[in-house]
């Protein structure tokens, strides 16, 4: 666990998992006693809350963007840890949380999530279909949740009883919070609703009590998919086709959402309608949905615009990274060579790798734009000048170029989706291929190629491209025995054909 704790404790945590040999029998006792007994030291229940900006770039002014993190006892979070493994295995193993809820879940994650939203839309459009995307925003979703509801989702949908839920009665019964900012602190308050950001179960107790919103949207045949209290829908339209089903959605959703202590945000809700490629027929008529229809939005940290061109996101990415560059150089003259890559990864390269699966097909204008982040982040880092040659510097430094760390990235979940390290949704999208008789497709580990449509955006989906640089590999790498197995292989095969002449 990360050793963060609560302003309150009495124990650092880092000194805390220094002495923890010592004190390990007594924490032992205090967990095991709460677990049976079913009640939590109130000690335990109060938060310190520090309020952290949504984005950054907001107005500081305007409370609404702020989001309330609690600081719980490190203690605490040990003991949520605890519950947090016994009750994640009964969920896997029943599948009690929906299918498209990627948010604080094993093997999901916002990447995930893009590759199939992405893979989605991008059929959906190169069928000939308009597809419209709406970005729900919830109103502070993890302050309103009711405990009643909450016990009730727990009790018959996932089916704790006994002293189990006890404890969670205990857990939710007489919170407390207190606000601090810098040396100022607030009076202790009574948290009578919520469940805490910032702790081990928040976001999973969340996830159970939204179940019931993916029985709607499954209602009326609306394609979605969940990240916590970030949803989106999305749904495939053809021209001239009636938007009267996603209206009734929407209608419904918002009724469930009241019912149960929750509230959509029409004003910060994000709407926008993907065009097919090179398609002249007309868009469904929208102008009944109560949301403004945008060119471009902010999807789990990705701008995706109509075309799909993905232009705008690397303008963004190119602006935040160069901007990260300027400031990592007034760092430059006190930090040593090893720590100065390992900022740069930081702050450089993990913007450069954030989801940039979905950016297998784009231009080469934008490619070339951000592989110009990267020559000019190993110039910085090497001290050598603009007129000398970039490749020689890559592979003294052993960075993949732009596009094959694309196609890393992509490769990287078709293995996982394979060997059971990935989410139902991505592995569903890859089809083993089934040779002739004379071949065995064991011996291949080939993939099926579907057919596309569109073959400048059809081939972009993850279930086209994926198949594709999958099958192009050496056998050897496709019957790797294990993750870190693969990942060398494949590192290693891309620098063969980046670096050797």
């Amino acid at each position: 666990m990360k050793p963060s704790g609560c302003p309150d404790d009495i124990v650092p945590a880092r000194l805390f998992q220094e002495v923890l040999p010592v004190v390990a029998p007594h924490v032992l006792n205090i967990i095991n006693s709460s677990l049976v007994s079913g009640i939590i030291p109130s000690v335990f229940k109060h938060a310190v809350l520090q309020p952290l900006l949504k984005k950054s770039g907001l107005d500081p002014t305007d409370l609404r963007n702020f989001r309330p993190i609690s600081k719980l006892p490190f203690l605490s979070k040990v003991m949520e840890k605890a519950v947090y493994n016994q009750i994640m295995p009964h969920l896997n193993n029943f599948g009690v949380l929906d299918k498209f809820q990627s948010g604080f879940r094993q093997y999901h994650s916002t990447e995930s999530a893009h590759i199939r939203v992405f893979n989605d839309i991008i059929l959906a459009t190169d069928s000939g279909s308009h597809v419209a995307l709406v970005m729900l925003d919830l109103s502070a979703a993890f302050d309103t949740v009711d405990h009643d509801i909450l016990l009730s989702r727990l009790e018959n949908l996932v089916g704790i009883k006994g002293s189990a839920l006890d404890w969670f009665c205990s857990y939710f019964d007489n919170r407390s919070i207190r606000v601090r900012m810098d040396d100022c602190s607030s009076p202790a308050a009574a948290l009578p609703w919520g469940v805490p950001q910032g702790s081990i179960l928040g976001p999973l107790l969340f996830s159970i009590y939204i179940i019931p919103l993916g029985l709607i949207f499954r209602k009326f045949n609306i394609n979605f998919h969940l990240y916590a209290d970030d949803c989106q829908i999305y749904v495939p339209l053809k021209a001239f086709t009636s938007i009267q089903p996603l209206l009734d959605c929407l209608s419904e959703v918002k009724d469930w959402l009241s019912a149960n202590l929750l509230l959509l945000n029409d004003f910060k809700t994000e709407f926008i309608v993907f065009t097919p490629n090179g398609s002249s027929s007309s868009a469904p008529d929208f102008s009944a949905l109560p949301f403004k229809i945008s060119q471009t939005i902010v999807n789990l940290g990705i701008k995706m615009d109509v075309a799909l061109k993905m232009d705008p996101h690397v303008n963004q990415m190119v602006k935040s990274c160069f901007y990260q560059l300027r400031r990592l150089s007034k760092l430059k003259p006190i930090l040593n060579r090893r720590h100065l890559e390992t900022t740069i990864h930081a702050f450089i390269t993990s913007r450069l790798d954030y989801s940039n699966a979905i950016l297998f097909g784009i231009s080469k204008a934008a490619l070339s734009r951000l592989q110009l982040i990267q020559n000019t982040t190993a110039r910085f880092l090497t001290n050598t000048g603009r007129r000398q040659h970039i490749t020689p510097i890559l592979a003294r430094l052993h960075w993949l170029p732009v596009h094959y760390r694309i196609r890393f990235k992509i490769l990287l979940f078709v293995f996982k989706a394979l060997n059971g390290l990935a989410p139902p949704y991505i592995s569903e999208l890859l089809t083993p291929y089934v040779p002739g008789r004379t071949l065995r497709s064991g011996d291949l580990h080939l993939l099926q190629i579907p057919r596309q449509r569109c073959k400048t955006r059809g081939e972009r989906a993850f279930s086209v491209c994926a198949p594709k640089l999958w099958n192009d590999l050496p056998l050897n790498i496709r019957i790797s025995s294990s993750i870190g197995v693969f990942k060398s292989h494949l590192k290693t095969y891309f620098y063969s054909l980046s670096f050797t002449t």
